[in-house]
């Protein structure tokens, strides 16, 4: 709730100081969909290390961008599939079982949050003002999160520093991030927004190395290498000089 709400008031008061604001903007399902992938994903990653949580999340989300891309009629080109397939298989061997599988329910939640971040990323390309499009949805799950905290409510547990993270994330990392996710989705193929995501588990995997002292491996080397290589392939072999279709 708090980052939902502190999400909804700062891109509330960002739109105050803006002209032509298109009122009005979003919707319920979209707002929906925002909230399963914060919900599902907050308590997904309870159970899951933060570079297994990542590529679980962003695997589900490439899988869904994908399909409704080539359901839509969107088709790679020959260098851009072979980029796409050198991404996957890195993406595919982090997730190799080794020592120990995630936990079934965390992992189930986890793909559910990418399915629901996917649906809404999908709905976002045709947002035409992605600041009043991203309030607005913030506002539509603030009330959602508001009506299934109440299940939870003699169960909960707050204290200072739960909610300054909680803010940081709303106002920052969620609110003016988003906002800017949508403002880039318009200007990409849906096959393409799925590929560039395939970098972000990466950078997580990283990140949680360095922050969080997980061990580094010759696996996550070797998957981040691929990765990476196969989105650059994606990426620099589009048609030069011309712009991204929605």
């Amino acid at each position: 709730v708090i980052r939902i709400a502190s999400g909804a008031i700062a891109l509330f008061l960002i739109q105050r100081f803006r002209k032509n604001t298109q009122l009005g903007a979003g919707n319920w399902t979209s707002a929906f969909a925002l909230f399963i992938y914060m919900a599902a994903f907050s308590y997904a990653y309870i159970g899951l290390p933060t570079g297994t949580g990542a590529f679980l999340l962003f695997g589900a989300v490439q899988l869904t961008m994908i399909l409704a891309g080539l359901w839509g009629g969107e088709r790679f080109k020959l260098k851009q599939s072979l980029g796409f397939v050198i991404a996957s298989v890195g993406l595919a061997w982090l997730l190799l079982p080794s020592t120990s599988t995630p936990p079934i329910k965390e992992s189930s939640l986890m793909l559910i949050a990418g399915v629901a971040w996917a649906i809404y990323s999908l709905r976002g390309q045709s947002a035409l003002d992605p600041i009043a499009v991203t309030s607005s949805n913030f506002m539509r799950a603030a009330a959602f999160a508001v009506g299934f905290s109440l299940m939870f409510i003699f169960s909960a547990k707050v204290d200072g520093s739960g909610c300054l993270l909680a803010v940081t994330s709303g106002v920052l990392t969620s609110g003016i991030g988003y906002t800017v996710w949508y403002s880039v989705l318009p200007k990409l193929k849906t096959t393409d927004a799925a590929v560039i995501q395939l970098s972000i588990p990466v950078i997580a995997t990283i990140a949680g190395t360095i922050l969080l002292s997980e061990t580094i491996t010759d696996r996550l080397v070797f998957a981040s290498m691929a990765t990476l290589m196969g989105v650059g392939i994606v990426i620099f072999n589009k048609n030069k000089g011309q712009k991204y279709e929605r």
